[in-house]
């Protein structure tokens, strides 16, 4: 502003200069050329005032102007000052109010922010109390549940529980008697024309009720498992059920077992033999057991329940391998005729805690045990085999004494230990068995057999495993056990069960020695004896005589067949335990080798049948 004011001033001096000028360029102009005229004019024009008058005025009016317009320019001046001032300030105070909405926008940002945080936070903290509640409650549940109703024991890091422990109230009838309880002697069926087979017997009892414990422990690496489960089926001296039965606990199962995260599982004491079939690879535990009521469980069901250590290896839970030595016993050698010129065992001997009325092997080694199983997807499947080492000691020789008394001579043929020496023998056998469930697993269909020689302690009648030559030499007889089964489970509460099997021992002799000898006597199969005493055999009466079987029918036994059905019903089954009722029928059929004389058995030999009805109400504990 002030620059145009001063180019205004500027011009206005220029233009005043050349006026003045050319005004004084005319004056002289006129005064040389032009006299007449001029004085003429002078004479009727007024004095004019003179240039330097007229320069000062003109230079007095332009220093007004110029004054004027430096007070305009100071004034303008001021007003720019001013409108700079109040446009700085405006500015200023525009940038503080963008500032201040920035802020404001900030802050309104920030606090939608924090009011959608804390929207978030109390849904949070509202589900949060929610889940807190509901976990609360839950854990409050499971306290109380443990405290009121503990699924297992906790003690000093490992947890006991009693899973598998019932209370059993069960009876049983038989067609034709055995004398025994519960527990049914397979081969012990009586023949058709025994004594024993003309009357029935009825037994109540609870002595299969069983206590189990197991006991388990938890390592980074490992699992630590003990099992111990009892039941009151053994029997003492001073045991009867004469006024308060007495009978003694009997050791079932006792063991210990280390379950490696790789895989490997070693478990050493008494429990089922590996040959015995299992659900779950070859876990101890998992046993498959015939769903019947009898503890001997069904004819051709291959098991024992006996000293074992085991190694077993999982790969993938599909495919398991495993070996086990197993303590031995060989049943005392059968069959007609047999030599007596040798040791095999004894009678238990009282201090060393084995039972004075019982036999037992002097065993050279264990039972050796391998087996396979593998579950494909369709159900589980084994295979196994056994093998067995037999001994006995030969006394080839002989004394012979004869002595005479009152006229009366004896002869006495006595072996004597010249010339002794051990016989060793090798049995064994393959076995395989396979379960499968169809139908949403309401019907299971299962097949299990052992095939071999000298394994018949293996099947569930404990028939025969050896018998003798001859010299006696030991001879293991040819054995073969098979179980077929059936289940259907129609409703939760509902399982029922059909099976048939059957233990085989074939014949081996060599002329009236051996077992099954078609030479054997069997002419009197058809007729009953009379009943016996230990004082006066052969002649009975009173109390205490004992059973006895026909006279000349002293073959041995060829198979025991059963078929078994029955079901199990649970009345309840949850929290509180599990209480069931079953009720099963058993049809046996022992038969006997052929020999010679005549018989009732269109098959060439004696027979024996039985017809068992067995009941059972248990009560188990929680699992």
């Amino acid at each position: 502003m002030k620059n145009h004011l001063k180019a205004m001033a500027t011009c206005v001096l220029v233009s005043a200069m050349a006026t003045a000028h050319a005004q004084t360029t005319t004056a002289s102009g006129s005064a040389t050329g032009k006299t007449t005229h001029r004085t003429a004019k002078k004479a009727t024009t007024p004095k004019r005032p003179s240039v330097e008058t007229q320069i000062q005025q003109l230079r007095d009016d332009m220093e007004t102007q110029i004054n004027q317009l430096k007070q305009q320019l100071n004034d303008s001046n001021a007003q720019l000052q001013a409108a700079q001032q109040q446009a700085a300030a405006a500015n200023a105070a525009a940038a503080q109010a963008q500032q201040q909405a920035q802020q404001q926008q900030q802050q309104t940002a920030d606090n939608a922010s924090a009011v959608s945080n804390l929207q978030g936070a109390v849904s949070d903290l509202k589900t949060n109390s929610t889940s807190l509640a509901s976990s609360i409650q839950e854990t409050q549940t499971n306290i109380e549940k443990k405290v009121d109703h503990p699924d297992s024991i906790h003690y000093k890091g490992i947890t006991i529980s009693p899973a598998g422990s019932f209370i059993e109230a069960a009876t049983v009838y038989r067609s034709a008697a055995i004398g025994g309880d519960i527990n049914t002697q397979f081969n012990g069926i009586p023949l058709e024309n025994s004594n024993a087979a003309q009357l029935s017997e009825f037994q109540g009892t609870g002595r299969q009720s069983r206590l189990a414990l197991k006991a388990t422990g938890k390592l980074p690496n490992m699992d630590l498992t003990g099992y111990y489960e009892m039941d009151w089926l053994g029997t003492g001296i001073t045991s009867n059920n004469n006024q308060s039965n007495s009978y003694v606990l009997r050791q079932r199962q006792l063991w210990a077992q280390v379950a490696m995260n790789s895989g490997w599982k070693i478990t050493g004491g008494q429990m089922w033999s590996l040959a015995t079939e299992t659900t779950k690879g070859l876990d101890n535990g998992t046993e498959i057991l015939p769903s019947v009521i009898d503890p001997q469980y069904v004819a051709g069901f291959v098991w024992t329940r006996q000293y074992g250590f085991r190694v077993t290896k999982d790969f993938g839970h599909k495919f398991w391998i495993g070996a086990s030595a197993e303590n031995a016993e060989t049943l005392n050698p059968a069959g007609s005729s047999l030599p007596t010129n040798l040791l095999i065992g004894s009678d238990g001997n009282g201090g060393g805690l084995y039972n004075v009325t019982a036999n037992y092997s002097f065993n050279l080694a264990p039972d050796m045990i391998a087996k396979i199983a593998f579950e494909p997807g369709f159900g589980h499947y084994e295979v196994f085999g056994i093998a067995r080492f037999f001994r006995d000691r030969i006394y080839p020789n002989s004394t012979t004494t004869t002595t005479t008394v009152n006229g009366v001579t004896t002869t006495t043929t006595v072996p004597n230990s010249i010339g002794a020496y051990n016989d060793n023998t090798l049995g064994g056998g393959l076995g395989a068995s396979g379960r499968a469930t169809m139908f949403n697993k309401k019907l299971t269909l299962g097949l299990k057999g052992l095939w071999g020689d000298g394994t018949g302690r293996y099947g569930s009648s404990t028939i025969a495993d050896i018998t003798l030559r001859p010299n006696a030499q030991i001879a293991p007889l040819h054995n073969f056990d098979a179980l077929a089964t059936i289940e259907a489970n129609p409703t939760a509460r509902l399982n029922l069960y059909a099976n048939y099997g059957g233990d085989y021992i074939g014949r081996r002799y060599f002329g009236k020695v051996g077992y099954g000898s078609p030479l054997t006597n069997m002419s009197g199969c058809n007729t009953e004896p009379g009943p016996s005493t230990p004082a006066n055999p052969g002649f009975g009466g009173g109390t205490g005589f004992t059973p006895s079987t026909p006279a000349n029918c002293g073959n041995q036994t060829k198979d025991v067949q059963e078929f078994a059905a029955g079901y199990w019903y649970n009345f309840y089954n949850g929290p509180m335990g599990r209480l069931r009722q079953g009720i099963q029928y058993s049809y046996f059929q022992r038969n006997i080798w052929s020999g010679a004389g005549g018989t009732t058995n269109p098959g060439g030999g004696a027979l024996g049948t039985d017809n068992i009805f067995e009941t059972s109400l248990r009560y188990y504990l929680p699992q």
